[in-house]
């Protein structure tokens, strides 16, 4: 086991969706404040209007949400550290030696300690200071493990301005993953955290679903920075590997604790199977989607790597983190990515009830447990890494299907774990009720509610449906209802 001996029950935050909230607790260094205040999106609806320094607080309140955890039988955590907190201000004069190879690729990227030294020196202490603060208090106060995550799709402006990239163009602005500039800076940030960090962590965690920064990004408007291009969504997937990869090396220096990454995990199905492109609809969404980026990181070998083995990728990951919520139904289509989503399933709900008759969430996304039971059979059986499932969740501002999502997917899990899955953790999204991208504060996803104009937190009806599973083990779902298709 590569955290521990039992299943362990928790839950996930970021930073930029939870800590503000009090005064004092502002980020404005980053890409995604920007993206949410800019006039021209919250005029469009590409944002929601709301804004994240009215959020839940956590930066402040971490205490309270502890306390709330360990009632609800929660021993693992898995949060997030800001870039933007820790360095504010550019870091691109800090040295490190560079090594590229004929393709272009940065295959390797030496940190010395005089780097570190003077990345210590660029910090921000406060929020260094504040960050450990948080990670001790968990683990002494009730928190068996945590797992630190470097990267859950915000960097600070000086590597990202969105608007300017959307405006101007990637080659006038800071194009975050658009430029190799990134990779590297990431890498130095990630050897920093490692150093700075490591006596508190038990597992790191490279990012959080970079599939959807390459996918949202580049083939949408609603994540920055709105660009619609398949030739930069291939950019930054690229980019992305090789940040992950040199981060792992430059975790290395200062840690030997297990590194992983976090997915979006979605189960994709055929609308209908009348010829072969209806399949292979299916396996291309997988394959930009997820499939693609892992076997990057695994056998050096992907769409992303132009099916050329890259060994500078390969074996990166020694765990899996899962994060799933539902599935997609797609047909084939003459498209850039050769598939499209079938409205009335997964995602593309809309309303309360899908097309087969399933009840849907607050935002339109499909109860669909049984996805998450056929993805992590796939994982195993692609990759045999340890998994975590890492956020699972529904938006449900009444808690009226949320016992139902919990109970239903701890299903799934367990059917995984007696097949001799390894699915060494469950983490719920979320612990309380968070600030949910472009999407702002209308999705509910706590099983804490949260007033967010007094800050108080309310347990929901599903925190003890969760607590009691959490505390009595997998035994008890067999005297629980709702295990769809279990």
């Amino acid at each position: 086991m590569f955290l521990d001996e039992k299943f362990l029950f928790g839950f996930s935050e970021s930073g930029f969706q939870f800590e503000m909230g009090l005064p004092g607790s502002e980020d404005p260094n980053s890409d995604w404040w920007i993206w949410v205040h800019d006039r021209d999106n919250v005029f469009a609806g590409i944002v929601s209007g709301d804004y994240p320094e009215n959020g839940a607080g956590y930066w402040d309140l971490y205490k309270i949400d502890h306390g709330i955890a360990c009632f609800l039988g929660m021993r693992i955590a898995r949060l997030g550290i800001e870039w933007s907190r820790i360095f504010p201000k550019p870091t691109l004069d800090v040295k490190v030696n560079v090594s590229i190879d004929e393709s272009g690729d940065i295959v390797s990227i030496d940190i010395s300690h005089k780097a570190i030294e003077e990345l210590d020196k660029l910090a921000n202490k406060q929020a260094v200071s504040r960050y450990m603060e948080i990670f001790k208090h968990w683990k002494e106060s009730c928190g068996e493990k945590l797992i630190l995550n470097l990267y859950h799709w915000t960097m600070p402006t000086w590597l990202h301005d969105p608007i300017k990239v959307r405006n101007m163009g990637p080659e006038k602005a800071p194009a975050g993953w658009l430029s190799k500039t990134t990779i590297v800076e990431f890498a130095k940030f990630a050897a920093y955290i490692a150093y700075k960090f490591n006596e508190v962590v038990d597992a790191w965690s490279l990012m959080n679903e970079p599939n959807v920064v390459y996918m949202g990004g580049y083939m949408g408007t609603g994540f920055p920075p709105g660009i619609i291009n398949s030739h930069y969504m291939l950019k930054a997937a690229s980019n992305l590997l090789e940040a992950c990869a040199r981060a792992h090396d430059s975790i290395r220096l200062y840690s030997k604790k297990p590194i992983g990454l976090i997915h979006a995990i979605i189960w994709f199905e055929p609308h209908q199977v009348e010829k072969p492109e209806d399949l292979e609809a299916v396996d291309k969404a997988k394959t930009y989607w997820q499939l693609g980026f892992i076997d990057a990181l695994t056998k050096g070998v992907s769409i992303f790597t132009g099916n050329v083995e890259k060994k500078h990728l390969k074996n990166k990951l020694e765990w899996l983190g899962v994060n799933y919520y539902s599935r997609h139904v797609v047909k084939y289509q003459d498209n850039a990515l050769g598939y499209k989503p079938v409205h009335g399933y997964g995602f593309t709900c809309g309303s309360q009830v899908s097309r087969d008759g399933r009840p849907c969430s607050d935002i339109g996304w499909e109860l669909y447990p049984e996805g998450l039971y056929y993805s992590l059979r796939e994982l195993w059986t692609r990759y045999s890494l340890p998994i975590l499932i890492t956020e699972n969740g529904i938006a449900d501002a009444n808690d009226s299907l949320r016992p139902r999502y919990i109970v239903s997917h701890l299903k799934a899990v367990h059917r995984a774990i007696r097949e001799g899955i390894e699915v060494q953790g469950y983490l719920h999204w979320a612990l309380t009720d968070n600030y949910e991208w472009s999407s702002g504060f209308r999705p509910r996803f706590g099983i804490v509610e949260v007033d967010y104009s007094t800050k108080k937190r309310l347990i929901r009806p599903s925190g003890l449906v969760f607590k009691e599973i959490a505390e009595s083990g997998f035994s008890i779902l067999d005297e629980l209802e709702w295990g769809v298709g279990f």
